[in-house]
């Protein structure tokens, strides 16, 4: 935009004025500048597509309100700014209310007025144009090929639903193993649907603590709790007008289960310590690596709020399910990897691809992500080489007891570990080391664990 004319209409039927006008905002050579002398002259050359109208109030053929009013019916994006002989307040607020930018009164400050208005204007459009661009950009970054790579027939499925997913704003449903591409998948289907200009909110439904979940979805008033210093917006408000992807759904708590059926139900939320109900519209993307039907007939997940959530399901295969999948997962990783850090080509000895095609790969894509970049760095040419590709090499017994360290540093680097393994998960890492999840939490809000 700033190498850009931005186009300005000064419509004034007082030939003087409009020419001094015209001076003033020339001054800045970015500013392309038209004159005209009459409404109708003014709107019969809006195909010229200007972004700013100063307005006369008073024309012969038409009054300002007239052409306020057509302005907008001709482009909502112009910005009109209305300039007037009269200090009027009542016809002030009355255009204000129409759609336009400012009122100024003529005096012998309103070039200089005016000159700061249009300054404003156009750092708005210039900023609305990036926040567009970068909208653009990052629906091309989550196109589908781009955001899930393979040719495999099981991840072709997964596209053909991805597709339907898009046009619409059906309630979708993600399953999968952990590592397998989830998250990857909502913002794919975010950004390439209707929704895409609008927000996008991730919530880590197993990376909150069970008593801080319900305010983070839904937000609570100052003073509803201990520690409520401030009024905070939930999630829900956070994403209205766009989609919220609630990932690890099925660990919500059974007593929270009911509240989140009837936001969907109702598509309204209250925030804790209020009796106001604040209306959302959302489109929900939940995902789980469990199995959500088998945690109903076990009591953990409702039933009602099951059926409601199911929607368009969608079943992302695991990497060993993927067949040739893997080596196309890894050149686009080494690939990735070598440009960042601007290294040269370099690629797969067929030794390599026999040792990464036979291995079941636990952790899916995050797991051969890791090990591809661990590749690049360990490999002495341009050919990475089966001694390269070391599966146990970030866990081995002998370097984790290599150094001398307290029981206490090697259970935090443990559940860290574990952590980062399944996706900062709480409940499912607290079932896999049988710890409480209290203690996890605790660590978390010590800074001794983080999470992403």
């Amino acid at each position: 935009m700033a190498n850009d004319t931005f186009k300005i209409f000064i419509l004034d039927d007082d030939v003087w004025y409009s020419e001094l006008l015209e001076y003033h905002l020339s001054l800045n050579p970015d500013y392309e500048i038209r004159k005209f002398h009459s409404a109708s002259e003014c709107l019969s050359n809006f195909y010229l597509h200007p972004q700013v109208v100063t307005l006369d109030y008073s024309l012969p053929d038409k009054n300002g309100s007239e052409v306020l009013k057509k302005i907008k019916e001709l482009n909502p994006d112009v910005q009109v700014v209305v300039i007037s002989g009269q200090e009027d307040v009542a016809t002030a607020v009355d255009l204000l209310k129409l759609g336009a930018y400012d009122y100024i009164v003529k005096d012998e400050d309103t070039p200089e007025r005016l000159w700061n208005t249009i300054n404003k204007i156009r750092e708005n459009v210039t900023l609305r144009e990036e926040i567009d661009q970068l909208k653009e950009e990052i629906g091309q970054k989550y196109d589908f090929s781009k955001a899930i790579i393979g040719n495999s027939e099981a991840i072709r499925k997964v596209f053909a639903l991805m597709d339907k997913a898009a046009k619409t704003n059906i309630t979708v449903s993600i399953h999968g193993e952990t590592g397998t591409g989830k998250e990857l998948v909502a913002k794919a289907i975010h950004y390439n649907g209707p929704k895409k200009k609008a927000p996008y909110v991730t919530v880590n439904v197993a990376a909150i603590p069970r008593e801080l979940i319900e305010s983070e979805l839904f937000g609570h008033e100052k003073g509803a709790f201990t520690g409520a210093l401030a009024r905070r917006l939930g999630k829900f408000e956070e994403a209205n007008k766009g989609t919220i992807f609630l990932d690890e759904i099925g660990e919500l708590d059974i007593s929270l289960q009911a509240k989140l059926l009837r936001v969907l139900q109702e598509k309204e939320i209250t925030r804790i310590g209020s009796n106001s109900v604040v209306p959302v519209d959302v489109r929900i993307i939940v995902a789980t690596h469990k199995n959500l039907a088998e945690e109903v007939k076990k009591g953990n997940f409702r039933e009602d709020l099951y059926y409601r959530l199911l929607g368009l399901p969608i079943q992302l295969p695991p990497l060993r399910d993927r067949g040739g999948d893997v080596l196309v997962l890894a050149k686009h990783f080494i690939d990735a990897f070598a440009k960042d850090n601007g290294m040269g080509k370099k690629t797969l000895s067929p030794a390599a691809q026999e040792k990464l095609l036979s291995y079941s790969f636990p952790g899916n894509v995050r797991e051969l992500k890791a090990l591809m970049e661990l590749a690049v760095v360990l490999s002495d040419d341009a050919v990475i080489q089966e001694q390269d590709i070391n599966f146990s090499a970030s866990h081995t017994e002998k370097d984790f007891l290599a150094e001398e360290r307290t029981l206490k540093t090697y259970t935090t680097i443990i559940i860290q570990h574990f952590l980062d393994r399944y996706d900062y998960n709480v409940l499912l890492v607290a079932d896999k080391l049988d710890i409480g999840k209290s203690t996890i939490y605790r660590l978390i809000q010590s800074k001794e664990l983080t999470v992403k």
